[in-house]
């Protein structure tokens, strides 16, 4: 007779009739056993997560999220605590190098459960010298003492907050610019342990309370979508966040990264006045979430999607907009990718369609396994590919289509790991086929290349009086007013000065007529704006300055 768990393992991404009540039957059991192996702990866990996702009906939900919300407290995960570290299971350690605005919100947020692993740390002579500027000025004699560690003065004069607690609260109180002392965080690397706490960052609670419930009474979508009428469907409805959800969709996307071991900068300098809320039917909800204005890309748009299916967090997905494509990237969390990935993607470039009127999609190398093992070993190439996706570079193409006769004569054949490095060195693109000015051929790294030539040459690097010339002349060839600059807010005057450099590298522009000039002052105005839609929209209407930019956006010839 098999084990609870071991039927349940082979059962819980099966539904149809009968299939619910054994669940059920089989969860109550494991609600009041007790696993001998930690490996047993996390199989269990597992199950849960996607069954709360998944679920077959209200019993099955309502035991799923109990036997979850009291994760923490079973007996085996208890005594499994310690090899169930960085597991992302509740009641255990999660280590990690955080970036800086992570650790910072993790030091503001649970200051008595973060502390920094010594062991791991090889950086204590370069911390040692910033130390002193972080103590107050009556102390720093103190640093001059023979022998004495970083490590040492933290222990003894951090008071009762924990070592990173103190290293990042005195950090903030430098005071000096915030992206500098984020990147001088960054390169010191300290690495990180937080602690288990009631409400720490863990995947066994990653669930938006208040959403619409799906439930799945029938077997699991395993078809592949058609992409072209997926983007023709569209989402059911796209609606702006309260400014309460906005706060909790962000926090969630944030804390969903902590025991993954991953950061991004998208959901690190979200902006709360930039959530939506996408309904794709089925249970499956896209929170869109912006960026920060001063912290956006000067051209292209980027937004981070935060993707639930019935309130939980299945994975998250970024995209870049702009000439009318989209580059993005998208993954589903582990223990989901037995579910519909594949109907999740369609799903996420119907929205983006929505959102961005973008055509034409691109998968950047990274996320086919070029510098990714993950990537490379999961056959991440053929996921894209099976869907449409096909490379465009002449020698990939042609290592690809004799990928595709091969498996053609022989449907068993798979690529072998020699061959996937010869396939994902480019980009892949839906339709494989077509226009050239999309993202993935045209590179906005170019045009900030080709911004750094112009200083160099023109000012001879001097910034200073790079950002002076170059803003009063925008200003001039724009026919934009001081007393009109004076108006904007805050952030589309800051807007307006990272697009100087660019306006003084267009050609052409000294044709354009008055109109034409306005109306690029909107897009550059729209660059600062609460949400990208509009000024992608602007951007793609205006055909001269979209022209101008795609030229310098160009391969070097």
């Amino acid at each position: 007779m098999k084990s609870p768990l071991r039927r349940l393992c082979q059962i819980f991404a099966s539904y149809g009739p009968g299939m619910a009540s054994e669940k059920a039957a089989l969860l109550e059991r494991l609600e009041r056993a007790a696993l001998p192996r930690a490996k047993d702990v996390l199989a269990l866990h597992e199950a849960l997560c996607f069954l709360r996702a998944y679920p077959d009906d209200d019993e099955v939900l309502g035991l799923a999220d109990r036997m979850l919300e009291r994760f923490a407290e079973r007996r085996d995960s208890r005594r499994h605590r310690r090899a169930l570290a960085d597991s992302g299971v509740a009641g255990t350690e999660t280590s990690f190098r955080f970036f800086a605005p992570a650790a910072r919100r993790l030091a503001r947020r649970w200051p008595g459960q973060v502390r920094v692993d010594w062991r791991q740390f090889d950086g204590d002579a370069r911390l040692l010298r910033l130390l002193p500027f972080l103590a107050l000025e009556s102390e720093r004699a103190a640093f001059d003492e023979e022998g004495l560690t970083a490590r040492a003065w933290l222990l003894k004069h951090k008071g009762e907050r924990t070592d990173a607690a103190f290293l990042l609260e005195r950090w903030d109180a430098l005071g000096h610019d915030r992206a500098v002392l984020d990147a001088l965080y960054d390169d010191l690397d300290p690495p990180l342990v937080l602690s288990p706490g009631p409400d720490t960052p863990c995947r066994t609670r990653e669930k938006v309370p208040g959403l619409p419930v799906t439930f799945q009474t029938g077997p699991l979508s395993r078809a592949r979508p058609d992409l072209s009428a997926e983007l023709e469907r569209g989402p059911l409805s796209i609606r702006d966040a309260t400014a309460t959800e906005a706060v909790a969709l962000i926090e969630m996307a944030r804390s969903a990264m902590v025991p993954r071991e991953r950061d991004l900068e998208v959901f690190a300098y979200a902006n709360p006045a930039d959530v939506r809320l996408v309904d794709a039917g089925g249970g499956l909800v896209f929170a869109c979430i912006g960026v920060l204005p001063e912290r956006r890309s000067l051209l292209e748009a980027v937004v981070g999607f935060l993707m639930l299916k019935n309130g939980v967090v299945l994975g998250y997905a970024l995209c870049s907009a702009l000439f009318r494509s989209s580059e993005i990237a998208f993954n589903v969390f582990e223990s989901f990718r037995g579910g519909e990935a594949a109907v999740t993607f369609g799903r996420l470039l119907s929205v983006v369609r929505a959102l961005y009127g973008s055509d034409v999609f691109a998968i950047d190398p990274y996320q086919l396994g070029h510098g990714n093992k993950e990537g490379l070993k999961s056959g991440a190439f053929w996921f894209y590919a099976k869907l449409g996706f096909g490379p465009r570079d002449r020698d990939v193409r042609r290592v690809y289509e004799g990928e595709l006769s091969r498996m053609r004569a022989d449907r068993a054949h798979r690529s072998d790991l020699a061959t996937l490095k010869q396939l994902v060195p480019g980009y892949v693109f839906f339709p494989a086929k077509g226009r050239a000015d999309v993202l993935g051929e045209l590179s906005p790294t170019r045009v900030a290349g080709a911004l750094s030539r112009l200083i160099a040459e023109r000012f001879a690097g001097d910034r200073a009086r790079a950002k002076a010339t170059c803003e009063a002349e925008a200003g001039e060839r724009l026919e934009l007013r001081q007393s009109e600059l004076a108006s904007w807010s805050p952030d589309e005057r800051s807007a307006f000065e990272r697009w100087a450099p660019l306006v003084a590298a267009l050609e052409g522009l000294d044709a354009w007529s008055t109109a034409e000039r306005h109306a690029a002052l909107q897009v550059i105005r729209d660059k600062g704006g609460v949400r990208e839609d509009t000024f992608v929209e602007r951007f793609e209407r205006h055909a001269k300055l979209r022209e101008a930019v795609r030229r310098l956006a160009l391969p070097s010839r």
